[in-house]
């Protein structure tokens, strides 16, 4: 059935910056949907998000990667191919743990699966090793053409080294070869007759290269198209609808013959996968629409709260107006009392004068009094 998704999680998606190889660049501006997916036919193991209809981590699992977990909720790893470094954050701990696990556990499967296509090449390709050897050129794989340094076999003796060949996410088989077969990092010299086999496999290097190039743009395009989901769903229920009819047709057929029950057979399979593939784009949507009611809310009481502090501050300033006007109306008033005490004191003064005055009257009318 091709590339199916196997696990999937969430997290924050990030890159390191090319140009100074040190800061987290952000790809995505909120958490997205990891996962990871397995290619049957090619036995190959990647990690894909996309974010909205952009492929913002599109690396292939090598039996050579590292999951490092960083902080408790953040790990990164290195893709050589990619000639960039991912990075992960997660909600809680526990997410990075199942992610680091899932990531152990399938970069495993991809060495055991190298390792064993590696022994099936050897099997098929010792009698001839042994019957000619030097008389042929090792073929070359997309993966010795596309490949890093870090990927790269170190050349060292063909008798002394065998270079195991890793698919590549794009690559395409030569003709009535497999990809893995054993590679040679250091073939022997061409003999004359042997400039025919170069042409033949530069022709076919150069047709790989073309191959490799449509390859990659139908997978961006094929990336591109994630917004054509629900149609795609649509597609899915029909076929199922016409496949089911097919089983009700082939279960009336008297006599059914061993080809049409192992045609029914994979029909169901089919028809399984297609159903657990509608369910999974259905979860999703759920979880998209939940996502959108949240941030509903989040913005109602977004603005309730600036409506609350919008009064607040109006309040306040209301406040303020009235507590300078109190302020002036106090200062006012102790003005006014000062003044008043300054009166009274002058009025006082002049009561005590004319007291005085009055004494002195008094003694002077007692005094002639006396005397007469």
């Amino acid at each position: 059935m091709g590339e199916q998704p196997i696990f999937s999680t969430r997290a924050h998606v990030f890159q390191i910056d090319p140009n100074t190889k040190k800061n987290w660049v952000p790809t995505s501006k909120h958490a997205v949907t990891v996962s990871y997916f397995f290619d049957s036919t090619r036995n190959v193991y990647r990690i894909i998000s996309l974010d909205g209809s952009k492929a913002i981590i599109n690396s292939t699992i090598t039996p050579n990667m590292t999951f490092t977990k960083t902080s408790q909720k953040f790990g990164q790893w290195a893709d050589s191919r990619a000639n960039t470094v991912y990075g992960l954050g997660f909600s809680s701990e526990s997410h990075l743990v199942k992610f680091a696990d899932k990531f152990a556990e399938f970069k495993e499967a991809a060495r055991l699966a190298k390792e064993k296509s590696q022994e099936k090449v050897e099997l098929t390709s010792t009698p001839s090793q042994e019957s000619a050897p030097g008389d042929l050129l090792s073929p070359l794989t997309s993966e010795s053409i596309n490949g890093t340094d870090d990927e790269r076999v170190i050349p060292v003796p063909p008798q002394h080294m065998e270079a195991r060949a890793e698919p590549s996410q794009n690559a395409l088989p030569f003709p009535h070869r497999d990809t893995t077969e054993q590679i040679d990092p250091c073939p022997p010299r061409p003999v004359s007759a042997s400039s025919s086999i170069n042409k033949h496999w530069e022709a076919e290097l150069a047709a790989l290269k073309g191959n490799n190039a449509k390859l990659t743009a139908a997978l961006l395009e094929s990336t591109a198209n994630v917004k054509q989901w629900k149609q795609q769903l649509a597609a899915y229920q029909e076929e199922a609808e016409r496949l089911h009819k097919r089983v009700t047709e082939l279960e009336c057929v008297s006599g059914q013959t061993t080809a049409i029950k192992s045609q029914k057979t994979e029909l169901n399979q089919t028809i399984e996968e297609l159903e657990a593939a509608l369910k999974a784009k259905e979860q999703e949507l759920e979880r998209l629409k939940a996502e959108v009611e949240s941030a509903t809310e989040f913005k109602t009481q977004k603005d309730s709260l600036a409506q609350k502090l919008q009064d607040t501050e109006s309040r306040n300033q209301e406040l303020e107006a009235q507590l300078s006007d109190l302020e002036q109306r106090l200062e006012s008033s102790q003005l006014e009392r000062e003044t008043f005490r300054k009166s009274l004191r002058s009025l006082l003064e002049l009561l005590d004068g004319k007291i005085f005055e009055l004494t002195e009257l008094r003694d002077t009318l007692a005094k002639l009094i006396e005397g007469s």
